[in-house]
């Protein structure tokens, strides 16, 4: 008995095994108390459905044979206390479902209802349910291997609380089936705006260094119907090359007509606004196939290998439009536009019809004077050489002490006299000088003169394409603008030359616009300093690295590559200390020593670094705001706080590549209504 009893705890403290325990007879009993007697509690249940409970301590003699059976074996191995003991914890578990444990195929999984012995929450199986006969329940026999509880000689028939619920159970599934099928607008809609959700999640996300999805704009909310539809595009792409792939010709030829239609439907849209009234059908119709390609076409390492070919292939053509985009945009930073050659033209001509005698600047008295303020510009350009005079003379407090002197080419010089004859500056005075008659600047003087005209440079500018080149792949496009073969670019080392009885002066570039008064310039003290510039450098840019080669020796013993830069365009210059220090003589030095271009890359910007270096005082970075030819994002502040604002950059104002955010504030001192500039139809 102990050992019987050991069979049915589940915390037995003996550490022995079951095998000790388990005789043929115990296995029997075992086998029969797992597998008989809830059939033997069933079919009880099955009799009593009136709502009466017949515990196994008194059966009754109306048992049919199946029963009487079970009790015969049950009897030799389990005592009354025993069976007493069961049938009180099975009592407690209340009555239970017919139903539910067909549907379990005799397994533990009974179902429990609740006290009124409703069989499910219909009000109709309820009802059913109470018409079932008191009699024997003939049940459904069930042919699963796993099912012990009916033998081959119950009859079949199924009640009607099983007929129903079957019933019941299909109109479930017919209409889950057909809540899966149908799909209306509302449901679309739910899944493209998910979507679009799981795209601005990987928009957001840089995987490697490369961006899936290219942001349009800093706006979050961008318009959704011309990203789903750009997606969509890619995704027909790389099923239409596996739908051919795969010979799905039929898939094939609808994904590409899809394709067709939703490209035409997208043109050149950017924004939802932007798209046809057809937009939603198509999206919706390119949906459904695509849904109907993966169903037939989805494999992970296709889908995968071709998303990435495609992006390698648009890497390689972004690649080559950054190209063609850099070799456009220094063409365009190189040429001039048609107005203001005509205006060069025009005033040539009308330069040359004047008399001789009125061809004179006045005050040229004041053109040696030390006690005034005395300016530098070098241009080929009338209109920008205009500009930076006229925005000088405009916010001057004492126009009359400042002198301007105008350097151009040959080409420009009769241009250059004619407009400021014509269109004098006020009190300020004026005087205008061709480079070409500066007959001490030759090719024995200065270096520059001397590697320009050497057969090395003309091949490095005229043959850049050829193997031969020094330049063979490797330059970059910029330092071939032509601006670097002229001496205008260069004249600013030599000014102690140019104008030898001043004492200071201050270098303007063509590219700037003078917003505020300049005089006071004069008086910052430079410390024995030459130059007085605005210093560019950050925390990690426009450092002498940037633009030296320090892997060369003489750059890398001489120089900090972490010094920092500064810019030309507004240089105030002690052409005093210039003159002791000998800096012209510095930079032949310098110049000489570079004639392979192994110390920087051609420009002025590395050799007056170079020059000038630990020679540069730093003025206060308000005198001159730099970038407006490049960078789109310099605050308004900054530039409406700053005396000097310079375009230095590509996107010059007078061109059409300039950006229109800064453009008012050169084109403000340009009268267009000039009679010259109406006859070259230059506007704004």
């Amino acid at each position: 008995m102990a050992a019987k009893r050991g069979l049915l705890s589940t915390s037995n403290p003996s550490s022995r095994t079951y095998a000790s325990y388990l005789s043929t007879s115990s296995i029997v009993a075992f086998f029969l108390l797992i597998v008989v007697f809830p059939l033997l509690f069933f079919v009880s249940h099955v009799s009593s459905s009136s709502g009466s409970k017949i515990p196994l301590g008194s059966v009754n003699q109306n048992l049919d044979w199946r029963e009487r059976l079970i009790l015969q074996h049950l009897k030799p191995y389990f005592s009354k206390e025993d069976i007493n003991v069961i049938s009180a914890n099975l009592q407690d578990l209340g009555p239970l479902s017919l139903d539910s444990f067909k549907r379990s195929n005799g397994s533990a999984s009974w179902k429990v209802n609740d006290h009124d012995h409703s069989y499910d929450a219909s009000l109709e199986a309820k009802q059913t349910g109470t018409n079932v006969k008191q009699d024997k329940l003939k049940v459904k026999p069930d042919s699963s291997p796993g099912n012990c509880l009916f033998n081959e000689h119950t009859d079949v028939v199924d009640s009607p609380v099983v007929q129903m619920r079957r019933r019941l159970r299909e109109k479930r599934r017919e209409k889950r089936a057909s809540d899966l099928v149908k799909q209306d607008d509302e449901t679309i809609l739910k899944l493209e705006n998910a979507a679009i959700q799981r795209s601005k999640s990987v928009d957001s996300a840089v995987l490697g260094k490369y961006n899936i999805w290219r942001r349009e704009n800093e706006n979050e909310n961008t318009d959704s119907a011309v990203r789903l539809m750009r997606d969509q595009i890619i995704m027909a792409r790389v099923y239409i090359s596996i739908a051919k792939m795969k010979n799905k010709l039929d898939l094939f030829q609808e994904l590409q007509h899809r394709l067709k239609e939703s490209q035409r439907a997208l043109g050149d849209a950017t924004t939802d606004v932007d798209l046809s009234r057809s937009a939603p059908e198509k999206l919706k119709a390119m949906g459904q196939v695509l849904s109907k390609a993966k169903e037939q076409l989805y494999d992970c390492k296709l889908v995968t290998g071709k998303l990435r070919a495609m992006l390698q292939s648009a890497e390689e053509q972004v690649r080559s439009l950054k190209k063609q985009s850099t070799f456009l945009s220094q063409l365009a930073a190189k040429t001039v536009p048609n107005g203001i050659h005509c205006l060069a033209m025009r005033l040539t001509i009308d330069y040359y019809l004047l008399p001789l005698e009125k061809r004179k600047f006045p005050k040229s008295e004041n053109l040696e004077n030390p006690k005034l303020f005395h300016y530098a510009l070098f241009s080929d350009n009338v209109l920008a050489a205009s500009v930076v005079v006229n925005s000088t003379i405009v916010n001057a407090k004492e126009p009359e002490k400042h002198v301007f002197h105008l350097v151009t080419d040959k080409l420009n010089f009769g241009a250059m006299n004619m407009w400021f004859l014509s269109n004098p500056p006020g009190k300020a005075t004026i005087h205008v000088e061709n480079v070409d008659e500066f007959k001490w600047l030759n090719s024995s003087y200065c270096p520059v003169l001397r590697q320009l005209e050497s057969a090395a440079m003309k091949e490095y500018y005229f043959k850049a394409d050829h193997p031969t080149t020094f330049s063979s792949g490797a330059s970059n496009l910029k330092y071939r603008n032509p601006k670097y073969l002229s001496m205008l670019n260069h004249l600013r080392f030599y000014l102690p030359q140019i104008y030898p009885k001043l004492d200071k002066i201050l270098f303007l570039d063509d590219d700037i616009v003078v917003q505020k008064d300049l005089t006071p310039l004069w008086s910052v003290d430079l410390h024995g300093k030459v130059n007085g510039a605005v210093e560019t450098c950050g925390e990690s840019f426009h450092r002498f690295d940037k633009y030296l080669n320090f892997s060369n020796p003489h750059i890398s013993r001489n120089f900090d590559p972490s010094a920092c830069g500064w810019a030309y365009g507004m240089n105030l210059f002690d052409l005093k200390e210039w003159k002791k220090k000998d800096i012209t003589g510095i930079y032949h030095k310098w110049q000489t020593m570079n004639e392979d271009r192994t110390l920087w890359k051609l420009g002025t910007l590395p050799p007056g670094l170079i020059t000038f270096y630990g020679l540069t005082h730093p003025l206060d970075k308000s005198w001159h705001v730099l970038g407006l030819g490049y960078n789109p994002s310099i605050d308004k502040s900054e530039i409406d706080k700053a005396a000097v604002v310079h375009y230095n950059g590509n996107m010059k104002p007078w061109l059409e590549i300039a950006m229109t955010k800064y453009r008012s504030f050169w084109t403000k001192y340009i009268k267009y209504d000039h009679p010259y500039l109406r006859r070259c139809n230059l506007s704004e």
